[in-house]
């Protein structure tokens, strides 16, 4: 029997959809993308109207020839690749290796990977979408052109294996950019007043400090601060005014692209890439109860509308297992710059919570899967409702004030609340009251530099600025580390002198190409080149024309820069310094005095710390096969000491195992190695 085959990218999604397909269908998968400009040259035709060269990609030999057989005995060929421009791309070159008529209704898209939705697509095909395409060829000349062309002054003048990019270019420079208002911040001067007073039932309220009946005052210096002092010395706390005001926290959109990775990185302290990687998991199906199940929708989207249907379930899920006071259907605002290609990320089955599949899920899995179900249930509730309020003292010729607040009903925040807080009960106080003085506390402060980027707050600032699309966020990232443009030191993103010496040279010889303005302007280009409005060429030829005269002027002006470390390690042959050079299979160490002197050596990263184990070897920070760090001891193969975290260089009072160093975002401490063992010391 003659059988409908169906190609999607992943090998993972091809197993879950031809479950759902039964046995007249066979689905195979095109692992990504099949052609693509060649890597060894620039595969742009720049004097034929920028005609791409595009190629099979090399190593997709074999699967090309069984997907050839495989459609050639099919009765029918439906292309089933992500509902994005690069899905269409890829559906699209199929079609061509194929051999698929671009009037064929060929191309089956879907949001979601549940059996009712992938059976009503295989029913509604659609031709493939050439401005969907065209979108995504603009996007790979241009990036071409960019890279391929800037990326070897890279080379030539500071060192191989460097690369510019359109948006990872532009990403650095806003990090560099972060990182100069920080040098040049001027820490300002400023004072707190705070009081500890008591109410007659001896309830502690804190007074702060806010200025007179005129208005606030700034405190600015201890002088000021002082006079004040003196001024409220021996004085009573009189209680002038009680506000009382309610304030409505309205509940949060569902997720978005990069929302999603946003909350993820502060709530679950997952990086942009290890967030997608999750959520392309969840995505294409987990096998729960025999069944193989899709449980969130498609994940790169910059949209938080849902469907009619989407939004029926919640509302009876919502109206029947927690209460009909809850419900509320928001209206969306969406962002103006959003594509709206696609619903926001939701799970596919409301009622299949989190703690009823939990055992199905990895740990991470569950985290993520539980804060996408939370955000999209609670995304349909009412409000947070709290009653604030706003105690107003009189202490002398000053006025002091004090805030509570109540929450008066919770609203989303049944579903949706990663941060509890303690009710603090309002002290019970009426106008007139006096309020007895125990403690004056006086502080001096000074105003903080701007905080370092974080993974979420550079997505989020991407997105702001319009500078790529969700799909980039997490690659952009990991890019611009692996480059070594940017490091993390903690959550902190901050560049590298490398990062600042490439930004410097585009900044200086191909402004427009990381201006943040231009890069927006161009994914605006983009979403009219797939609505139909422009040609993708005339896009790619405006945007190339600065290029071609600033290439060459480039590569006269720019003087080759050293950017070799010297470290303290000393040549053993000859006495000068060793610098670190960065070669083929990345860094080593190489002595200064080269040519004369070729001694070279592996960069060992002591972390000043014995070996636990064999006492006589040091600890080396080292690197797995897949780039986790690990730790290490340098007399290996003698010693096999291994541990994932850092020894602190103490040893347990307890059973004697060596301590290892816990950091996290909430708390620093030293813990026991010994599983069993439950001792730590927390770190201020």
């Amino acid at each position: 029997m003659e059988k409908t085959l169906v190609i999607v990218e992943s090998p993972a999604k091809a197993k879950t959809i031809e479950k759902f397909l039964g046995k007249r269908y066979k689905v195979k998968a095109s692992v990504g993308h099949v052609r693509d400009l060649p890597k060894s040259r620039l595969g742009v035709d720049i004097e034929n109207n920028f005609e791409p060269d595009y190629i099979n990609i090399r190593g997709k030999g074999d699967l090309i020839k069984e997907l050839k057989k495989e459609a050639k005995k099919a009765k029918k060929v439906y292309l089933a690749t992500d509902p994005d421009r690069e899905g269409e791309a890829i559906s699209w070159h199929l079609s061509y290796i194929l051999g698929i008529d671009e009037d064929e209704k060929c191309r089956i898209e879907f949001n979601e990977i549940t059996k009712d939705t992938i059976k009503k697509a295989i029913k509604n095909p659609r031709k493939i979408d050439i401005d969907l395409v065209d979108a995504q060829q603009a996007r790979r000349v241009l990036d071409r052109l960019l890279g391929y062309q800037i990326s070897p002054i890279l080379w030539q003048k500071v060192r191989k294996g460097l690369s510019a990019g359109r948006v990872q270019s532009v990403a650095t420079k806003i990090i560099c950019d972060k990182e100069k208002e920080i040098e040049e911040f001027i820490p300002q001067e400023y004072w707190s007043i705070e009081i500890l007073s008591k109410n007659e039932n001896k309830e502690e309220i804190t007074l702060k400090f806010y200025g007179n009946e005129e208005g606030k005052i700034e405190l600015n210096n201890e002088d000021e601060v002082d006079k004040i002092l003196e001024n409220i010395n021996s004085k009573e706390a009189v209680v002038k005014d009680l506000e009382s005001k309610l304030r409505k926290k309205k509940a949060p959109s569902p997720f978005t692209t990069s929302m999603l990775q946003q909350e993820a990185y502060n709530k679950l302290n997952f990086s942009t890439k290890k967030t997608m990687k999750i959520a392309q998991e969840l995505y294409e199906g987990i096998d729960i109860k025999k069944e193989t199940i899709g449980l969130i929708s498609y994940i790169r989207t910059d949209s938080k509308r849902i469907s009619e249907e989407a939004s029926e379930k919640v509302k009876n899920y919502i109206l029947e297992e927690i209460d009909e006071t809850y419900y509320n259907r928001p209206e969306i605002k969406e962002n103006k710059k959003a594509q709206d290609a696609h619903e926001a990320i939701r799970p596919t089955y409301v009622e299949k919570t989190p703690d009823s599949i939990k055992e199905y899920l990895s740990k991470d899995q569950y985290k993520l899967y539980n804060l996408i179900w939370r955000r999209f249930v609670a995304s349909q509730m009412k409000e947070a409702i709290y009653e604030n309020f706003n105690i107003i003292c009189k202490i002398g010729d000053y006025i002091f004030k004090s805030t509570y607040s109540n929450l008066k009903f919770d609203g989303y925040l049944k579903i949706y609340n990663f941060s509890e807080k303690e009710q603090v009960s309002f002290p019970k106080l009426d106008k007139g009251d006096i309020l007895k003085i125990d403690n004056i506390d006086k502080k001096q402060h000074f105003t903080q530099a701007p905080a370092r980027y974080t993974e979420a707050s550079l997505v989020k600032t991407l997105e702001e600025l319009g500078i790529g699309r969700p799909s980039t966020y997490a690659p952009t990232i990991t890019t611009i580390i692996s480059r070594e443009y940017v490091k993390k030191d903690g959550s902190s993103l901050y560049p590298t002198e490398l990062g600042k010496v490439v930004t410097d040279i585009l900044e200086n010889n191909f402004n427009k190409f990381i201006d943040i303005d231009f890069t927006a302007s161009m994914e605006s280009e983009l979403d009219e080149i797939e609505e139909g409005k422009i040609k993708w060429k005339d896009v790619v030829s405006k945007s190339y024309e600065p290029l071609k005269d600033a290439i060459q002027v480039a590569i006269e002006n720019i003087e080759k820069i050293n950017m070799d470390e010297e470290t303290d390690e000393i040549c053993e042959l000859c006495g000068e310094h060793m610098v670190i050079k960065y070669g083929r299979f990345g860094k080593f160490m190489a002595c200064k005095n080269y040519p004369e002197c070729k001694n070279t050596k592996p960069i060992v990263n002591k972390v000043g710390i014995k070996c636990p184990r064999c006492k006589d070897g040091d600890i080396l920070l080292k690197k797995s096969k897949r780039g986790r760090s690990f730790y290490g001891c340098s007399s290996y193969p003698e010693c096999d000491f291994v541990s994932w975290d850092k020894p602190s260089g103490d040893f347990c009072k307890e059973c004697g195992s060596y301590m290892v160093e816990k950091i996290t975002k909430k708390q620093n401490k030293i813990i026991c190695s010994n599983k069993e063992c439950k001792n730590e010391i927390v770190l201020e």
